[in-house]
Parts: structure tokens; C-alpha cells; sequence
């Protein structure tokens, strides 16, 4: 961290240092129990002190340990009983116009926390635990006191009302007036509770009004399929700026049963796209065959994707014949890394797939059929494409067997231009010796 408090505070500045104000104020609390407003010098086992939503203490109160003190150069004032840098808030006053990324705990959204970071210029904040209004007007009050300086704002394991969203929206951007930077926004491990049929308002204008947003993450949050189809069409109607979209992990299936090749044809003649979509997550969405047809229709929306991640979702052959007919349509896509790890797909589907890959100019960066249930019969397929197509191939657990690897180690021994890397572990090798006779230096090659 540093010999010294001001080598710390110049790297802090630099911004090669995270002040975590939770972490610290927990390390703080760590050797105190709480009683009303004060705190006694009894030590406690346990943090859940802290951790409880009825914490009600005062920041200022909390004194660093000793052991926080040695940590941040800070050893010779240890024996002092009264010094001021034995008080968190001196060191909130210290480190705050130094401070730029933050992680903050539910017991610690309190207006106190703004008060004390008042002359912080906050880039990255996250918060945990936020499951209360009562800790959301706090953070609303820090939210409108950052937002010129705030690019980044993440939830986690937090539970979001419809209220909830339209104040912390309306926080980060005021209507009319352009104040803000966000670039990143994002909610994981979280649950959101939006009435699709009457979005609140502050949310739409903030996804349609934020321009500088570059990064929206709504992963495992309790998403439906309408609320899904309300965030896409309220950035697709806004022609957003947006280069990462990730729905991951939701139950969103039907989320695009609008999207036909009519609608498609409609909304494009209007101008209506995510020009600077690159990459798109949609891992784990329960996607079935039907909604992969839909989304090839809303592919034509995004003609700078160049990351589609479909992997976990059971889309079978049918899905992957859509995406046939989506390359086949738009051979000059930029999309050249596709997950399709786990989509329940066959060695048919798999391998008309990899010749239509083969038959396109552009090479695929990366592609991934891992976990699905191939056999051998594909090794013949794999060979071709990887010959003249693909730069990076996970196979993992396809079930090539021993005939399968054997073709796929003639064709590794020759050597091949375009291959960078190739994944071909399985969870239990029966065939070692095959490992083995393909490991070549240009070839990434693990088993268990």
C-alpha cells in the first residue's frame, strides 16, 4: 500500500488504489458491539452485528482497529488513546477527495456516509444488500452528489422495487439536462420488480436519455420476458449507444415473439438499430428453438455484433438452423465469436453449422459447441472447419471418442495456419494416450 500515509494517498489519487469504505467500516466494527448509538470496547465474535439491517450507529463513532492502523502506515499512533486517526471519520475527511471506487454495504447507505464523502469525486460505486427504502434515499442523496463523476454504478444481491429503480434513476440522469457519464450500469444476483405495463418513467428515460452509456448488465435478476422485451425495445426505439447488453441467466423465454422478418423489415425502414452493439449475453434464458428463430430476425438489428453468447440454452438443431439462415442471409456479419455450449444440439445440426462457417470469407474468432452430445461423426466436420475458418474451438465433453481423436490428431500433426487454440478436455478420459499424441505447441489441450 505504501511505506507511508502520502505515497498511499498519491497512489489512491492515481487511481491504483480501492478504498473500500465497507470493508474498512467492517474491519472497524469487527472489535466493538453495538448498543443504541455507542460502542463499548467489548469484543464480539461476529459480524453480523454490522450486517443487520437494524445497525443504527454513527460512522464517526467507529474507531479503526489496530490492526486497520498498522495496515495504512499509521503504527506509531497505536498507543495514543484520543488520536484523531484512531476516528474513521478523519479518515473518511483524509482519503475522500482521493476516493474513486467504493463498495458499500446496505448498514452504511445512511445520510452520514454522503455527508462524509461530500468531497469524494466517486468513478466506480457498488452496492450490496440494498433490500430497504430505507437505504435507498440515503444512496439517492450520494447517487446526485457523484453523478458528474460517477461512470460506473453496480447492485448486488439486492432487491429492487418499481420506487426503488425510478429514484435511482432519476439520481443518476435529471430530465432535460444532460449531467451525467454513466457508462456502466449494472444489476447481478439481484431481484428487480418492474411492472412491464407501467415501467416507471425515470427508468425508460434513463435507457433511452444516457448516452454515454456504453455497458447495461442485468444478470440472474429476476428478469421476465417482459420486462426483457420492454429494456430491448426502449434501447432499440432510442437507437442507444450501448456495445454490451448481458440478460444472462433469466427466464426470458418468448422475450422476442414480436420479432418476425415483416417487423424486422418495418422497424429497419424506420431507422431503428443498436449500430454499436458488439456483444450480446443471453446465457442461461431457457431460449428454445422457436425464440432463436426470433432472435436471427432480431440479429438484423445489430449489424456490429460481434459476441453472441447462447451457451446453456436448449435451442436444438431447429435453433441452430436459424442461425444457418441468418449467415447464410448476411454473409458480410461481423459476429465471429458464438457460445453455443450445452444448447442440446446434435451431430447433424452441428455439422451443417460448421460448413456454412466454412463457406464465409470472415474467419470465427472463437467458437464453442462444448457439452453437447456430438460423438465422433462431427471429427470429420471439425477438421474442415478449423482448416480454413475457425481461430478458436472449444470441444470439450462432445463425446468425440477414440476415431474422433484420432482424425482430429492426423490433422493437429500437419499443423494448421489459422487455429491459435483448441479446447478438448472431457471430464473423464478414457483414451490418455490420445491427450497426449495431440498436444502440440499450438494447441491448448487439457483432460481430467
Amino acid at each position: 500500500m505504501g511505506e507511508n500515509v502520502q505515497e498511499m494517498m498519491y497512489l489512491v489519487a492515481l487511481g491504483r488504489c480501492c478504498l473500500s469504505c465497507g470493508g474498512l467500516s467492517l474491519l472497524t466494527v469487527w472489535n466493538h458491539q453495538l448498543i443504541g448509538n455507542n460502542f463499548t470496547g467489548k469484543s464480539i465474535c461476529k459480524t453480523e452485528v454490522a450486517l443487520r439491517p437494524t445497525f443504527s450507529g454513527r460512522i464517526c463513532s467507529i474507531n479503526v482497529s489496530d490492526n486497520i492502523l498498522r495496515y495504512i502506515c499509521h503504527e506509531d499512533h497505536i498507543t495514543c488513546q484520543k488520536c484523531v486517526c484512531k476516528e474513521l471519520s478523519f479518515h473518511f475527511q483524509t482519503f475522500g477527495p482521493y476516493l474513486r471506487c467504493l463498495r458499500l454495504l446496505n448498514v452504511l447507505c445512511i445520510t452520514e456516509t454522503s455527508e462524509l464523502l461530500m468531497t469524494s469525486k466517486l468513478q466506480s460505486l457498488v452496492l450490496r444488500w440494498i433490500r430497504s427504502e430505507k437505504h435507498v434515499e440515503p444512496l439517492c442523496k450520494l447517487l446526485i452528489q457523484t453523478r458528474d463523476t460517477l461512470t460506473s454504478l453496480e447492485f448486488v444481491h439486492c432487491k429492487l422495487s418499481s420506487s426503488s429503480i425510478s429514484a435511482i434513476c432519476a439520481s443518476l440522469h435529471e430530465k432535460g439536462i444532460h449531467t451525467t457519464g454513466m457508462q456502466r450500469f449494472c444489476i447481478k444476483t439481484s431481484s428487480i420488480e418492474i411492472d412491464p405495463l407501467a415501467a416507471p418513467s425515470a427508468f425508460v428515460s434513463f435507457l433511452m436519455s444516457v448516452r454515454t452509456l456504453h455497458s447495461l448488465h442485468f444478470c440472474d435478476s429476476n428478469l421476465d420476458r417482459h420486462i426483457a422485451r420492454m429494456v430491448f425495445s426502449t434501447l432499440l426505439d432510442s437507437s442507444s449507444n450501448l456495445s454490451s447488453l448481458d440478460l444472462s441467466e433469466n427466464n426470458i423465454s418468448g422475450w422476442l415473439s414480436t420479432f418476425s422478418s415483416r417487423s424486422v423489415v418495418g422497424s429497419l425502414s424506420s431507422g431503428k438499430s443498436l449500430q454499436s452493439l458488439c456483444k450480446l449475453n443471453l446465457r442461461g434464458n431457457e431460449l428454445d428453438r422457436y425464440d432463436a428463430e426470433n432472435l436471427a430476425h432480431a440479429l438484423l438489428h445489430m449489424p456490429g455484433l460481434e459476441s453472441l453468447d447462447l451457451s446453456g440454452n436448449p435451442i436444438e438443431d431447429s435453433g441452430i438452423r436459424s442461425l444457418i439462415s441468418y449467415f447464410t442471409k448476411n454473409p458480410d456479419s461481423r459476429l465471429a465469436d458464438l457460445d453455443l455450449e450445452n444448447c442440446e444440439l446434435s451431430c447433424c445440426g452441428v455439422i451443417e453449422f460448421l460448413d456454412t462457417l466454412s463457406m464465409l470469407e470472415k474467419p470465427t474468432k472463437f467458437l464453442s459447441v462444448a457439452d453437447n452430445a456430438l460423438g465422433s461423426e462431427v471429427a470429420e466436420a471439425i477438421v474442415n472447419s478449423i482448416t480454413v475458418s475457425i481461430e478458436s474451438l472449444n470441444i470439450s465433453g462432445i463425446g468425440l471418442g477414440p476415431l474422433g481423436f484420432l482424425a482430429l490428431g492426423r490433422k493437429l500433426e500437419n499443423g494448421l495456419k489459422k487455429l491459435l487454440s483448441i479446447n478438448i478436455r472431457f471430464k473423464a478420459n478414457p483414451y490418455p494416450l490420445f491427450s497426449v499424441y495431440i498436444a502440440l505447441p499450438l494447441v491448448s489441450s487439457r483432460s481430467f
